[in-house]
């Protein structure tokens, strides 16, 4: 019988000839991810579980980065970190990137693929929910509870039930103006935060095989936005030749068969696009740019595993590059890869660092999640009362860069950079 990638890719996880939606199945996990806020949660059932002496079931296969609360004074925050350093320690880990060291590499989801942790056709569960952005490189990456990962952590083995498939095929000639992020954001606002709830959101298309990998990343980064259980892309040429510069491990593409059947699919132009928002409090406030152009706003915010990639930075760089910002604006990168892309990348001569110094934007931040989870009081970038933000970040729930006062709209890296000079929400082609 025929099967979608993920379907696949779960059948080779449980060691079954074929799965098919709504069954449950056993699998074996190949990478668990945790982090800081989840972390010690995690741990704390594996130990009450497992006995305070057991060992992970494979300790190649956890992967811990903290990215959340790292950069504060908060005492709380740094007791965290010191229990995932203390359990690293103790269970030899190789994989902990502890921060304020040479091992440390910024945002998980952007740091977990930097890395070589990420391969086609494999298994990865992490405590966050944009654990689902791994699946722009092929694999089957979702999201998880501490109960669950602290079983994992203890077995390497989850039971879960295989999702449906919506598919969305996205074709067309891709404008300059037209980003990953104005694309799931229209995504989003069509079928809504709840309309691929359990789901597998897989994306295809022309348009989706021109894109980079970081841009692939973005859409699959915010299937969760929906309520899907993954987002997943299959590996072409340009995730194989990825992947393949990051690590030596030895992997297996799968791909949907061609006469699969899925739930539904939703056919997309993206010539037709144009420059969006999100509107508080839902990624699924879908807008146009263009039409919210009497918003005025207080901060811009470029940063986040959605919108701090080096990618995210050189489009935000062409629209600022000769123009000055009118409102506090702050960069966030993902990771240290990127940080030091910042120094490295340059446009017509300049460096991306020197383009956003002469823009006026407030100095760059160390790699780390910063704002977009809002975080203690010293947070950079965290919003205050009454302040409209304008961001490249993934949600925008109430309070969740900072004050419950505080309005967020989501917007793509040239969206946020082209409102940045104008103080007001402002559709980027006024600008290229």
């Amino acid at each position: 019988m025929s099967m979608t990638i993920t379907e696949k890719i779960i059948a080779k996880a449980a060691g079954c000839e074929h799965v098919q939606p709504d069954e449950n199945v056993w699998i074996n996990v190949d990478i668990l991810l945790t982090h800081d806020i989840c972390g010690p949660g995690t741990i704390g059932v594996f130990k009450r579980e497992f006995g305070d002496t057991a060992k992970v079931w494979d300790k190649n296969k956890v992967v811990i980065i903290p990215d959340h609360y790292i950069y504060t004074k908060d005492e709380k925050a740094h007791r965290n970190v010191d229990t995932l350093r203390d359990f690293a320690k103790e269970q030899d880990l190789p994989y902990f990137y502890d921060p304020g060291t040479i091992s440390y590499k910024g945002v998980c989801h952007d740091a977990l693929p930097q890395e070589g942790h990420v391969r086609p056709g494999e298994v990865i569960f992490g405590t966050d929910s944009h654990t689902c952005t791994h699946g722009a490189l092929g694999a089957f990456s979702s999201g998880i509870g501490n109960t669950d990962a602290g079983f994992v952590m203890g077995t390497g083995k989850l039971l879960i039930k295989v999702p449906k498939t919506l598919r969305f095929n996205i074709n067309g000639e891709k404008p300059d103006y037209i980003t990953g992020k104005d694309i799931i954001l229209r995504i989003i606002g069509d079928i809504g935060v709840d309309g691929a709830t359990y789901c597998a959101m897989e994306f295809r298309g022309d348009t989706i095989s021109k894109m980079s990998i970081e841009e692939r990343m973005t859409i699959c980064n915010m299937a969760i936005e929906a309520g899907g259980k993954n987002g997943i892309i299959e590996p072409d040429d340009k995730a194989i030749e990825y992947i393949k510069s990051k690590t030596g491990q030895p992997f297996e593409a799968l791909y949907s068969d061609p006469d699969c059947s899925v739930e539904k699919d939703y056919d997309y132009d993206v010539s037709s696009f144009v420059p969006c928002i999100a509107e508080p409090h839902l990624p699924s406030k879908y807008a146009p740019a263009s039409e919210r152009s009497d918003v005025k706003i207080d901060h811009a915010y470029i940063g986040s595993c959605t919108g701090g990639k080096i990618t995210d930075f050189i489009m935000a760089a062409k629209i600022l590059k000769g123009n000055r910002v009118s409102v506090d604006t702050f960069l966030v990168p993902a990771t240290v890869e990127v940080a030091e892309g910042l120094i490295t990348e340059s446009i017509d001569g300049k460096s991306l660092v020197e383009i956003f110094a002469e823009a006026g934007c407030i100095d760059i931040a160390p790699p780390s999640c910063a704002a977009c989870l809002g975080g203690p009081e010293d947070t950079f970038g965290r919003t205050k009362n009454n302040e409209v933000v304008i961001s490249t970040t993934n949600r925008n729930f109430i309070g969740r860069m900072g004050s419950k006062d505080a309005p967020v709209y989501l917007a793509s890296p040239l969206t946020v950079a082209a409102s940045a000079i104008t103080g007001k929400i402002t559709d980027p082609r006024n600008f290229m």
